[in-house]
């Protein structure tokens, strides 16, 4: 009797373990495809001519050009021995 009632037991134990390995695989593929959909989302996102479009239109940027570029000296290095 009691071998019967222990045989239940781990058949019950072995039918709950299996439909919850079966929810967290489901878990595991649904958060594979969101994973996969926000790298895609950030690719896009992230691309240069979108971020370019975005400069231009949103906060009024212009491409940088030769004649508007401010070129400074490199500073002269201190002798040694004397700090600058």
């Amino acid at each position: 009797m009691g071998s019967a009632i222990s045989l239940v037991t781990v058949r019950f134990q072995t039918r709950e373990l299996f439909v919850s390995s079966e929810r967290l695989k489901s878990q595991a593929q649904e958060l594979d495809s969101e994973w996969r959909r926000l790298q895609l989302e950030r690719a896009e996102l992230a691309r240069n001519a979108r971020v370019s479009a975005l400069a231009r239109t949103e906060l009024h940027l212009i491409p940088v050009t030769p004649d508007r570029t401010i070129y400074l000296p490199a500073p002269t290095p201190a002798p040694e021995g004397r700090p600058r």
